[in-house]
């Protein structure tokens, strides 16, 4: 396995934490935005671990200035650039090892607010309803190579994400909010399904929000 991240330090406390459980991951810093980034990314974890059988998408960030009225052409371009041209580039970057392997699978983690009108701001949800265009879309192309693609849509996560909204959530909606777990749990039940098999799109919310 092999995590990637524009953060260095947190890369090395995953890569610290893994192997306090038992588990040995390769890590390397990438900026996701950058395609020759991406495509350096590939092909070292192509030399070091071999085979790529699965790309998870998770790359993604917000803004507070976030409504029509303050955005801006700058931001929307940095919006974009993370939170779906980066997903392009890596799809790019893997899709001939995939192709050549006669299969892989390609999940991406999109949004609610991918589906669904919402306060997480038009340069958001603009991306990642794309994110669920590029999967589909991915799907369609590949799949007589044996490539699938999975789209998780989450509903609200307790992550670093929720501090950059203009009005913080109260702790009683974070308590009630899905955890990082909840959706990995869900990745890892869709990456153990066979090959013959696709999950194209899925939804996972809160049970309460």
């Amino acid at each position: 396995m092999v995590a990637s991240a524009r953060r260095a330090d947190r890369l090395r406390e995953l890569e610290t934490e893994a192997g306090n459980s038992g588990f040995s991951i390769r890590v390397q810093a990438a900026d996701a935005s950058k395609a020759d980034e991406m495509k350096k990314l590939v092909d070292d974890t192509q030399s070091s671990v071999g085979t790529i059988d699965m790309l998870v998408y998770a790359a993604g960030t917000n803004i507070p200035g976030r409504a029509l009225n303050v955005l801006n052409p700058e931001t929307w371009d940095m919006m974009l650039d993370a939170n779906l041209n980066g997903a392009y580039y890596a799809t790019y970057a893997v899709l001939p090892a995939m192709r050549a392997a006669g299969g892989g699978l390609l999940l991406y983690i999109s949004s609610i607010s991918g589906l669904m009108a919402d306060a997480s701001g038009a340069s958001y949800q603009a991306a990642k309803r794309g994110l669920v265009g590029l999967a589909h879309a991915a799907r369609y192309e590949e799949r007589q190579n044996g490539i699938r693609t999975c789209v998780v849509c989450p509903g609200l996560v307790d992550t670093d994400l929720v501090q950059r909204r203009p009005v913080k959530p109260t702790r009683e909606v974070l308590d009630a909010a899905l955890q990082p777990e909840d959706v990995a749990e869900m990745i890892l039940a869709i990456a153990s399904l066979p090959p013959r098999a696709v999950v194209p799109e899925i939804q996972i919310l809160p049970t309460t929000l």
